[in-house]
């Protein structure tokens, strides 16, 4: 079995879930005792939000970088980034090291083709949503996105920063979102990516009026394959 190396903290409430997700499909594909051999860097996440809401996305690939690296010393034999919003500087991270970083937006994509879907809804933090490294990788795979008008984007991005990253779940948030799908369901989307690692904390499938396709779950699980050399799709 393969070391994973989580950048984590991102926040820490998904991270979290992270360590929970890859020990269950370790444990069912192997069975007994079994559990994920992993190693672990915890950013001070106000650190990385202080750095987005500032533009310094130099500073930040910087520090992506240097976990990695600290990662690839201290063992792991591929790189999970813990959330979706940092795969903004992956390809800057990948460059910098000598071992595979799992994308998180390739996971997602495997699992919208075994779904035999090309139009999907995204919702994540307005950097995810709006800027093109997200929906440019899903592109690569055939796969289009659509995104809610902006105050859907302004809202989605407001409840991850001020209560899901706190791990603060409310029942009109669920309810916001929960609008946001049923619009991108009426634009055309055949299913809608929940495209933050912490959006899973609030909507569930039976929330949804779309198929979800979960990025926490999703990439967990194309670490565990990669760890275990199973082949990936």
């Amino acid at each position: 079995m393969k070391t994973i190396g989580f950048i984590g903290g991102l926040s820490w409430e998904s991270t979290a879930d992270y360590y929970k997700y890859v020990n269950e499909y370790v444990k069912c594909e192997l069975g007994g005792l079994h559990s994920a051999k992993c190693v672990l860097h915890s950013f001070d996440f106000q650190e990385i939000v202080d750095l987005q809401k500032l533009g310094e996305w130099e500073l930040a690939t910087a520090k992506m970088i240097e976990a990695a690296q600290n990662l690839e010393k201290a063992g792991a034999d591929l790189i999970v980034i813990c959330t979706n919003t940092m795969h903004l500087m992956a390809e800057e991270v990948e460059k910098a090291i000598s071992i595979p970083l799992i994308h998180i937006a390739d996971a997602v994509a495997s699992s919208i083709k075994k779904a035999n879907m090309t139009r999907v809804g995204l919702l994540g933090t307005a950097f995810t949503m709006e800027k093109s490294f997200y929906k440019d990788r899903l592109a690569t795979h055939g796969i289009e996105c659509i995104i809610p008008c902006e105050i859907g984007r302004q809202d989605a991005h407001e409840i991850i920063f001020s209560e899901l990253c706190l791990g603060d779940i409310r029942p009109e948030s669920k309810i916001r979102y929960q609008q946001l799908i049923n619009q991108l369901s009426e634009n055309g989307a055949e299913g809608v990516i929940l495209g933050c690692t912490e959006i899973p904390l609030l909507i569930k499938q039976g929330d949804s009026s779309l198929p979800v396709f979960d990025s926490t779950k999703l990439h967990a699980e194309a670490a565990v394959t990669f760890a275990l050399e199973r082949v990936l799709v």
